[in-house]
């Protein structure tokens, strides 16, 4: 019996096969580390912006901290920039606190410091050109740092407790405040203290703007209300 075999020739199709599936799963690999990657930027993102919104936040309590107590009232509701907003205005105990309380502003330079209180000072003009320091970081004191006798406009960030110390301190992210007296009109100062010169006596119910930022990057405000009883 004649055995007919037939010859067929090879044509390699596996390894195709195997070079294009091979290829497929690189891609989705590649595919799936980007996407990997960017999650993690994005949290890490998150947990940073987090991070330092907290950091403000914690300074606006030290803003607010500022104003409690009876002592130094003059200095609470008439801006003195160049004695109060000095990196010596340190922490004291029992009220006996000097707030950095800004000079007063027009309507038009307070929208703008609202909106856009990080920018406002990077602006050059007669109003933040009082002010020797108009960013956070050259707010801190060192090599290139604040001197003593310059003037800020962000108070660099201490914390509640007045023992120098246990001031906080950190490496990379620093928060830094001020406060702002909000001043009302004659109707509602008329509302609010309806007793003839109770202002000049420092008497009454006052407004103020705590602003807060973290690296120069983030900010808050909170709107705090004191009623103080008077001078005298």
């Amino acid at each position: 019996m004649k055995m007919m075999y037939s010859k067929r020739k090879q044509q390699g199709a596996v390894l195709l096969i195997a070079l294009v599936m091979l290829l497929v799963l690189t891609v989705l690999t590649v595919t799936n580390m980007r996407g990997v990657v960017l999650e993690s930027r994005i949290t890490a993102n998150r947990m940073e912006s987090e991070r330092l919104q907290n950091l403000a936040d914690a300074a606006t309590r030290e803003g607010e901290f500022r104003f409690y107590g009876p002592a130094h009232l003059r200095d609470k509701l008439e801006p003195n920039v160049t004695d109060n907003c000095k990196i010596d205005n340190k922490l004291n105990r029992y009220g006996n606190n000097k707030p950095c309380l800004l000079n007063e502003m027009t309507t038009d330079l307070l929208e703008d410091f609202f909106s856009a209180p990080i920018s406002f000072f990077k602006a050059s003009n007669s109003y933040t050109n009082s002010y020797d320091k108009t960013n956070g970081v050259g707010s801190d004191e060192g090599t290139d740092g604040a001197g003593e006798q310059d003037v800020l406009a962000w108070m660099p960030f201490r914390g509640l407790d007045p023992t120098p110390a246990n001031y906080f301190t950190a490496d990379r992210e620093k928060s830094y405040w001020n406060a702002y007296r909000v001043m009302s009109g004659s109707e509602e100062n008329e509302t609010l203290n309806p007793e003839y010169g109770a202002a000049l006596e420092g008497k009454g119910t006052y407004f103020f703007l705590i602003t807060a930022q973290a690296n120069d990057e983030i900010a808050v405000q909170s709107t705090v209300s004191v009623v103080y009883l008077g001078l005298n």
